[in-house]
Order: C-alpha cells, then sequence, then structure tokens
C-alpha cells in the first residue's frame, strides 16, 4: 500500500472540510477576525501552528546545518518578544473592538493619520501597509520553497512544477476561508505537527547522535553559536525578540480573541510552547551535518533526515506532518497581506467618496488579491530559492516599524509626531533593502543575515532624533 497516498488524501479531506465550513460565511467580522470570539486554546494552537511551520521546520533544519546552535538564538529572540507582546495585548485587544481595527496596518494608519492632509494619509498608509505585503512576500515565498523542496523529493519532480503545485494548494483553502479558516485547519495541522515531532524527529535525533554526545564533534564555531558572526548573535534578542510586536499575524489573533484576558494568554502560551520546537529542528539539521558532512543542500536536509530515520508508514505521515506545518504558515502570511492590501489600498477611492466599501465587495477582494499575491510570492520563491536567507530577510525587516509602534502604544498623541513615525519606517526599510541586496551579490562586505540591524538602528535614530529637534508641534 502507498502510505503517502493514504495520508495525504486523509489530510486533504479534512483540510477541505474545515475550508467549506467557512466558504458559506459572508460577514465580514467572521472572514477576518473570526467574529472577536476565539478563545485561548484556539489562539494558542494557530499562534503555535505559524511559527512552526516552514520557517521553523525546513528553515531552522537548514540553518542548524549550516550554522548549529546559532539558529537556537532565534527560538530564544521569539519567546522574548511573546513576552513584550504580552505587555500590550490587552491594549490591542481593547482598541481593536472599539475602533473596529482589523489588522496591524490599519491600527497604525489610524493612529498616525488622524491629522494632516488627504496626500500625507495616502503616502503613509501606503507606505506601512506596501513595507508589511513585502515582508509577507518573502515569509510567503520561504513556505513555497519548503514546500516545493519536499514535493521535488516525495513526488520526483523538478523544482519549478513543484513550486507551482505549492503555491496552488495554498491559495485554494486560504482564499476562500479567511481567518476563520485558518484558524480552524491550523488547529489541525498543529496535531500532525506534534505526532511528527514526538514520534519521529525526537527518536531520530537521539539516534543520530547518540543521546547528543556526538554534537562535540561538530566544528567549533558551530558549537559556539558564531557561524554568522557575533553580529548576528547579539542582534537577534535585541532586534529580532521586539519585532514579535509588529508582527501582522500575531496582532490578528489578539484582535480575534475572545476577551483581553485571551489575548494576553495566548503570549505566554505560545511563548512556552514553541520553543521545543526551535531547538528540536536545529538539532535535526546537526545531526545530518554529521552524518552527511559539509557541501550538501541545506534546504534538502529535511528529506534526508526523514529517510534515514522513517519506513514507509512513518515517512507517509511525517511528509504529510511537515507539509501541515509549512501550510500553516503560509496560509496565515497569505490571508494577513491580502487582508492588509484591500482595506488600505481598495479602500482609498470609497474614503474619497465618503463612501464604506461594502462586506461582500471587501470579501471578492481579498480572495482576489489572495491569489495574485500567491502568484507574486512564487516567482519570488523562484528567483530566490535559499530558504534561509528568504526567512531572515523577511523576519528581519518586520524589524523596522517597531520605533514607530512603541511610539504609538506608549504616546499620549503619536499622530504629533506622525512624520517621523514616516521618515523611520522608509529610512529602515530602505536601509536594510539596500544592505541585503549588497550582501546577496557582495557577500565578502556585509552578511545579508544581519542586514536588519543596521536598518532598525536608524529606523530609532531617525525617529528619536526628528522627535528632539522638532521646533514646533503643528495644530
Amino acid at each position: 500500500m502507498n502510505w503517502l497516498l493514504f495520508w495525504l488524501i486523509f489530510y486533504a479531506i479534512l483540510v477541505i472540510l474545515f475550508t467549506l465550513r467557512h466558504i458559506r460565511h459572508r460577514d465580514l467580522d467572521h472572514y477576518l477576525v473570526n467574529n472577536r470570539k476565539t478563545g485561548t486554546a484556539l489562539l494558542v494552537f494557530t499562534t503555535l501552528s505559524t511559527f512552526v511551520g516552514g520557517g521553523t521546520s525546513v528553515g531552522l533544519i537548514a540553518m542548524g546545518y549550516e550554522s548549529g546552535f546559532a539558529a537556537l538564538g532565534i527560538g530564544i529572540a521569539y519567546v522574548l518578544g511573546f513576552f513584550i507582546v504580552a505587555r500590550f495585548a490587552a491594549h490591542i485587544r481593547q482598541l481593536g473592538e472599539k475602533r473596529e481595527i482589523y489588522s496591524y496596518p490599519q491600527y497604525l494608519n489610524k493612529t498616525f493619520t488622524q491629522t494632516g492632509s488627504p496626500a500625507f494619509r495616502k503616502l503613509f498608509s501606503g507606505m506601512v501597509t506596501g513595507v508589511n505585503v513585502f515582508i509577507f512576500f518573502f515569509l510567503l515565498a520561504a513556505q513555497f520553497v519548503a514546500m516545493a523542496s519536499v514535493l521535488k523529493h516525495v513526488l520526483g519532480i523538478e523544482y519549478l512544477p513543484a513550486a507551482i503545485l505549492s503555491c496552488i494548494i495554498v491559495i485554494a483553502y486560504t482564499a476562500f476561508a479567511g481567518l476563520a479558516g485558518v484558524i480552524y485547519t491550523d488547529m489541525l495541522q498543529f496535531f500532525f505537527i506534534l505526532l511528527m515531532i514526538l514520534f519521529i524527529f525526537i527518536p531520530g535525533i537521539d539516534a543520530e547522535t547518540e543521546g547528543l554526545s556526538l554534537l562535540r564533534l561538530l566544528p567549533k564555531e558551530m558549537l559556539n553559536g558564531m557561524s554568522y558572526g557575533w553580529l548576528f548573535l547579539v542582534g537577534l534578542p535585541l532586534f529580532i525578540a521586539p519585532s514579535v510586536l509588529v508582527r501582522m499575524d500575531i496582532w490578528q489573533r489578539i484582535l480575534s480573541a475572545r476577551n483581553e484576558k485571551a489575548a494576553v494568554r495566548m503570549n505566554y502560551w505560545s511563548a512556552l510552547g514553541m520553543l521545543p520546537f526551535y531547538v528540536i529542528f536545529p538539532l535535526a539539521g546537526m545531526a545530518m551535518r554529521l552524518k552527511l558532512g559539509d557541501g550538501q543542500l541545506s534546504e534538502d536536509m529535511v528529506y534526508a533526515f526523514l529517510e534515514r530515520n522513517t519506513g514507509p508508514f512513518a515517512m507517509g505521515f511525517a511528509i504529510v506532518g511537515l507539509m501541515a506545518a509549512l501550510m500553516s504558515s503560509a496560509d496565515s502570511f497569505l490571508n494577513v497581506a491580502s487582508i492588509s492590501a484591500v482595506r488600505d489600498f481598495a479602500g482609498w477611492k470609497y474614503r474619497d467618496a465618503g463612501r464604506q466599501m461594502s462586506s461582500g465587495r471587501q470579501m471578492s477582494l481579498i480572495r482576489l488579491v489572495s491569489i495574485v499575491f500567491g502568484v507574486m510570492a512564487l516567482l519570488l520563491a523562484l528567483i530566490l530559492p535559499g530558504i534561509v536567507n528568504l526567512m531572515v530577510v523577511g523576519i528581519g525587516t518586520i524589524a523596522v516599524f517597531v520605533p514607530a509602534t512603541l511610539l504609538a502604544l506608549l504616546h499620549k498623541h503619536p499622530a504629533l509626531h506622525r512624520k517621523e513615525a514616516l521618515v523611520s519606517i522608509f529610512s529602515g526599510f530602505l536601509v536594510n533593502v539596500l544592505l541585503f541586496v549588497l550582501g546577496m551579490t557582495k557577500p565578502g562586505i556585509i552578511d545579508p543575515k544581519v542586514s536588519f540591524i543596521p536598518a532598525m538602528v536608524v529606523s530609532f535614530l531617525t525617529l528619536g532624533v526628528g522627535m528632539l529637534f522638532r521646533k514646533k508641534i503643528p495644530r
């Protein structure tokens, strides 16, 4: 019996059933934020499922193979980040319901464009949404690269058709089910991921490393975490941890919470729940470095690990679990990017005319944009197939929003500094993109994996200096 086909069909049926359940809904609140009635358990499942996705499974296995213990720093940074978000979660949830906020970019737009000309409002909202969409293109492309790598080995097809198939699978249910469907399918996907970890990865790592004792044979820089240099290691807790506060997918979960307590608890439980995954996956990559040596494609190490540590039945289940992990991140990234783009860019002409876009029109546009964005992310995955770089530039670019977001959350009148906030976001984004491109084309000058550090420093400096030297406050 073909166990892979059995598990794929079984999983596909379950996902279709969950998706069809939510296609029928025409209520915009249900589609965007699950009617703000999501309980703590579901919030934790969907958050963990998103964070334990392609970037964590394939991406961290690849990073573990390349760099050793440096990969664990991302998990530690994210745990710290969730504790930071917990500090503001109740406030965010209250604002969401009171001001009818459905996404993180919408929050920034409403906060900083209360005053100012219509031209500035369009410029600011376009910058905020545009940068966020750019970020999630990279994160979504990373999921497509990982899915294509898995399908390439499993189905024996080339990378291009495997990537196209991955894109079609994700778009097929994300575009129609909305956040409600994403949340419930994430719960299913997390169940598959958890079983895969307990019965395949943990025993496999133990066997490959002889109870972790063989890890001492790895190169010194892989053991001390210095493979990517000290700047990367120091920058993770200082810069990546605060970036969790400005992730669109986390805001969307908080905004969909049943109440303030659920929003806060989600962050604490997610922080504790995700850390084991961020340790296990890099260890699998290090195990493959011990067994196969260097010189292998890092993206292929997840399949190499599974091939060495499973039989036909377990391999089929593991592949489905891995695909579940990848899709659980991909659907969230595609969903939040599409919602933000439609409610910002597409809504301009309606706001200019003093009207509101109908719920049905918004949902139709979001589904259409999901298809377009999915195809664009696929093209990016074909141009830059290196999952580690895609993952790092995605999560790193998010950090440029931290200064403006802290200003919005902590300042009594943040709109007074709307121009400084705009310059902060733009300058940080520009620096990050330029340094990333420079690092990709001239790797001897700067490592593209650390481009987010000077970018975030520039964001803080431009905002701070702008506020310090403002001579008068506009009325």
